[in-house]
C-alpha cells in the first residue's frame, strides 16, 4: 500500500534530517578503521548511504567532517565535564572520579576512543588537524582538570602541588585506557576484560593519596 503523500513527505523530511547524523557516524567508523589518509570521501558517503555530493551539501570537506566528529564525540564532553564542575560543591576525591567516569562512559559507548590513536598515529601527515584536536580536545581536557585541581586546593582537600603536573597524571590513565581499550578489541589478552571503571577508580585513589592533605 502506497503512503498518503503526506506521510511519504515527512519520512522524507525525517530521513532528511538524520543524514547529517548518518555522515557522523560512518564518518567516525571509517577514521577508526581505515585512518585518516585512507578514508575516502566516497567511502563515507557510501557508508551512509548518500551520495558523495549529498555529503559535501553537509560538510564541504573531509577535514570539516573530521571536525565535526570530534566535536560531537569529544568536545560535547568536555562541556558536559564543565557543567558537572560549574554545579559541583562537594568533596574533590569523588569530583575527579565524577568527571573520569563521566568521560569514559560518554566515549567507550561509541568508536571515539580510537580517535586519540588516529592523530598519535597520523598527526604528522595531518598537521592542521591535529592542532585541531590539540585546540579542541587536549587543551580543554588539560583545563578542565585544572580547574578540578584548583577547586580541590582553594576546598582544602588538596595540599599545594604543581598544578600542570597533577593535571597530567590526571589524564594519563584516561588516555592509556583509550589506547588499550582500541588494541585490545582487535587483538584481544588475557586481561581484556579488564574493567575501565574499577582500573579508573583505581588510578584516581593512587593519584589523591599523592594530592590529599
Amino acid at each position: 500500500m502506497d503512503m498518503p503523500p503526506s506521510a511519504a513527505g515527512r519520512t522524507r523530511q525525517r530521513r532528511k534530517s538524520d543524514r547529517p547524523q548518518e555522515l557522523l557516524e560512518a564518518a567516525l567508523a571509517l577514521f577508526v578503521e581505515r585512518g585518516l589518509a585512507n578514508t575516502r570521501a566516497e567511502d563515507i558517503a557510501a557508508r551512509a548511504g548518500v551520495s558523495k555530493g549529498t555529503l559535501y551539501l553537509y560538510y564541504p570537506s573531509k577535514d570539516e567532517l573530521f571536525k565535526a566528529v570530534v566535536r560531537q564525540h569529544l568536545t560535547d564532553v568536555i562541556m558536559e565535564g564543565e557543567d558537572i564542575l560549574a554545579r559541583y560543591s562537594g568533596p574533590t576525591a569523588d569530583l575527579l572520579t565524577a568527571l573520569a567516569l563521566t568521560w569514559w562512559r560518554r566515549v567507550s559507548v561509541t568508536r571515539s576512543c580510537g580517535l586519540l590513536v588516529v592523530m598519535m598515529a597520523e598527526s604528522k601527515q595531518f598537521p592542521e588537524l591535529a592542532r585541531f584536536y590539540i585546540d579542541e580536545v587536549i587543551g580543554p581536557s588539560r583545563a578542565l582538570a585544572a580547574k578540578a585541581i584548583e577547586y580541590g586546593v582553594a576546598r582544602g582537600d588538596l595540599r599545594q602541588v604543581d598544578v600542570n603536573s597533577a593535571v597530567l597524571g590526571i589524564m594519563a590513565p584516561l588516555q592509556f585506557l583509550m589506547t588499550y581499550h582500541e588494541v585490545t578489541s582487535v587483538c584481544p589478552t588475557e586481561d581484556a576484560d579488564m574493567a575501565p571503571e574499577h582500573f579508573l577508580r583505581t588510578q584516581i585513589d593512587l593519584l589523591l593519596r599523592g594530592l590529599l592533605k
